[in-house]
């Protein structure tokens, strides 16, 4: 008899089936319609987060609180959060036309309200991506918030530590702490966390807002006390799907709405037959590169290459930035702010309307029918299929008459984690491996490494995985997809679902040309092998520029034919 081989899963291996389990549980909960995060309902999540360990929540394993991890939830969602007991993520169903004020998270575009002390509504308009974003994040805030309750509950009864009673006092005062005050509060806050003085110290201010300095105190304070009423007088959160939600989510509903109103302005601009190029970017980089320089050029004459564009990006130089969309408005650029929901703004431009001898594509040869620029905001997440899709489709006016898209081309520009290289580097993709599912996406980049080599900028090529969350991934689990066969540059949470959709557009349905030229290029914004932070890592300051911009121009060269 064959001696039974002792088989032992890899750390890799055993993340990748923990995403697949936080995949699964989530949609069941979801088609559910509510479930208790730290009640039994919530506990294959918990257990699944807790085995993946991604490296954005930290020492979430660990007995001591998880500060970066905390900020780095707490900036994406909606202030007040800590406080509700009750969580429901609904459509959009009408509360924009209501007294409730919409709170937006700082660094994730969401409306959200507060229905009173204990309910905060979510609206989830980006498809189910969202959602997994969401959940996993409030999972982990509820974890953390056990370990708080673990920290200062001494009995059952609900005896509480004295740090915890001191903490309750500092939080309890209207007006911002004095420095002395402050201190002591810190003093409290470490020992309810497990962490050092220095350590609170350090992130303290980064929680903090104009209206609530002492912000830190009171996410703690409520986490802490959330929890213990969870315990002791068995209050569970909840975490509720509306009913619209759940009839609505996978319809596209919003792409189709936003679609829509794309297609009613290129038909009302007489630009609905011509040839279209579609960018899938930011709101500045296409309108800079074609305008800075007629606009501001002169002023620039001596500088450094990327220098005019660098200032554009500075926050201090409101001034500079409106007078290029001043122009960029004159020389017809249309700007279409979102009103479908999707958080995705548009620019068109009509190239017919704009003398590119004056640009810096003054040796572009563009053909007798103009190109027009369809420039979108990012998407997010699974949000490109839906809204990409929709956008492909023929234009209905009547029932009998459709008109069809000329799309020429479709362009994605993106930030994503590397794996290969550091922070402002280049990567060019020639396939997309969907992560969680068995859908690969090879293609044909019109963008190559050779483009962009001269630069002074790092340039890698070769396959790119598409994750599910910046949030669910460790670095055992990249180290796999970056040095097995798979020899992935990188991560990112959009590409399969860009391609997706260009394939079922042109392949498939022959709703737009079968041979649209695709181009698929990302700038980094972290190696999280490197640093054990991913996707989600801070702003890439004046690193963000060159690469940004470096990668518009190419794109729109071969756009306008630049030789």
């Amino acid at each position: 008899m064959k001696d039974i081989k002792n088989i032992s899963r890899s750390r890799a291996q055993e993340s990748s089936a923990a995403i697949e389990r936080l995949y699964i549980t989530m949609r069941h909960l979801f088609n559910r319609g509510f479930y208790k995060p730290m009640g039994v309902s919530g506990e294959t999540l918990r257990e699944a987060l807790l085995a993946l360990r991604p490296e954005i929540y930290g020492s979430i394993a660990e007995e001591k609180v998880e500060l970066n991890g905390l900020l780095y939830v707490i900036e994406r969602l909606p202030i007040g959060i800590e406080e509700c007991r009750y969580i429901n993520l609904t459509s959009d169903e009408g509360y924009s036309n209501s007294h409730f004020k919409a709170i937006v998270p700082p660094k994730r575009r969401r409306n959200c309200y507060r229905i009173d002390d204990e309910q905060m509504n979510v609206e989830i308009t980006r498809g189910r991506s969202d959602i997994y974003d969401i959940l996993t994040h409030l999972t982990f805030i509820f974890i953390e918030s056990h370990k708080i309750k673990d920290r200062v509950l001494i009995d059952d009864e609900g005896s509480v530590s004295r740090d915890w009673q001191k903490l309750e006092l500092a939080v309890k005062q209207t007006k911002k702490l004095p420095l002395v005050e402050r201190e002591k509060a810190i003093s409290h806050a470490a020992n309810v966390l497990g962490r050092t003085f220095a350590e609170v110290q350090d992130i303290y201010d980064d929680f903090a807002t104009a209206e609530a300095p002492d912000r830190f105190l009171h996410v703690v304070y409520w986490l802490g006390k959330l929890a213990i009423e969870e315990v002791v007088d068995n209050n569970k959160r909840t975490i509720t799907f509306s009913p619209i939600l759940r009839e609505r989510l996978g319809h596209h509903i919003y792409g189709d709405i936003w679609a829509t109103t794309i297609k009613e302005v290129l038909l009302k601009n007489n630009l609905l037959e011509r040839p279209i190029h579609i960018i899938s970017a930011n709101m500045h980089s296409v309108m800079n590169s074609i305008f800075a320089e007629p606009v501001l050029g002169k002023k620039y004459k001596n500088t450094p290459e990327f220098q005019i564009f660098e200032d554009l990006s500075s926050s201090a130089n409101k001034d500079l930035r409106k007078k290029v969309e001043d122009f960029a408005l004159q020389q017809g650029m249309i700007s279409l702010p979102d009103t479908s929901g999707t958080n995705i703004d548009v620019q068109i431009f009509d190239t017919a309307k704009i003398d590119l001898t004056k640009t810096i594509f003054a040796k572009s040869k563009l053909a007798k029918d103009k190109p027009v620029l369809l420039v979108m905001d990012y998407a997010f997440g699974e949000q490109p299929f839906e809204t990409i899709d929709e956008l492909l489709k023929p234009y209905k006016v009547e029932k009998k008459n459709k008109t069809f898209l000329n799309v020429e081309s479709v362009s994605i520009m993106g930030k994503a984690g590397i794996l290969e290289g550091g922070k402002g580097d280049i990567m060019i993709p020639t396939a997309h491996v969907n992560e969680g599912t068995a859908d690969n996406y090879p293609f044909e980049n019109e963008l190559t490494k050779a483009m962009f080599d001269g630069n002074d900028i790092p340039v890698f090529e070769g396959p790119m995985i598409t994750v599910l969350g910046t949030s669910l991934q460790n670095r055992d689990l990249l180290k796999f997809f970056h040095e097995s066969t798979w020899e992935a540059i990188g991560l990112e949470m959009e590409g399969a679902y860009y391609q997706k959709a260009i394939q079922s557009a042109s392949k498939i349905r022959k709703s737009i040309n079968p041979n649209v030229k695709v181009r698929y290029a990302y700038y980094a914004s972290d190696n999280p092998l490197e640093t054990g932070s991913t996707l989600a890592s801070g702003g890439l300051g004046t690193t963000g520029v060159k690469p940004t911009y470096l990668i518009t121009i190419k794109i729109l060269e071969q756009i306008f034919n630049v030789k």
